[in-house]
């Protein structure tokens, strides 16, 4: 059994041409490879605080000088290069608790509320 196929006439059939995407060109001030940029960013971006930690901080009345902020960074980096994701940062007196991924406080206790206190869903700790 065989089929014939007709091909209609006087239509004009043309090869499929690919698409062409339209070049980007490159924002100004984001010039270089990804992994520079991304490196930039990575090391712009500093320790964020979510909105309970900052209730805590006010709350307890803590406040950080530039100098434990820097260290503060420096121990969530630490924290990073290990593989830690929920850590407990103990920096002087207070104690931070640290989404390393988001780079975000999640909360913060000074060194009256840490006495009887557990620590729970943390995979690290570092001690400043």
């Amino acid at each position: 059994m065989s089929q014939q196929f007709k091909v209609p006439t006087g239509l004009p059939i043309q090869p499929i041409q690919p698409k062409q995407t339209p070049k980007t060109r490159p924002v100004p001030g984001q010039e270089g490879s990804f992994a520079k940029i991304l490196d930039a960013k990575l090391q712009q971006s500093s320790v964020k605080f979510s909105a309970h930690a900052n209730k805590r901080l006010e709350a307890r009345n803590i406040q950080f000088t530039e100098e434990q902020l820097k260290t503060l960074e420096d121990a969530v980096e630490k924290a990073r290069n290990k593989g830690g994701r929920e850590t407990l940062i103990l920096l002087d007196s207070v104690a931070l608790v640290v989404s390393v991924a988001n780079r975000t406080v999640i909360t913060a206790m000074d060194g009256d509320n840490l006495k009887d206190n557990v620590f729970t869903h943390i995979d690290s700790a570092v001690i400043t």
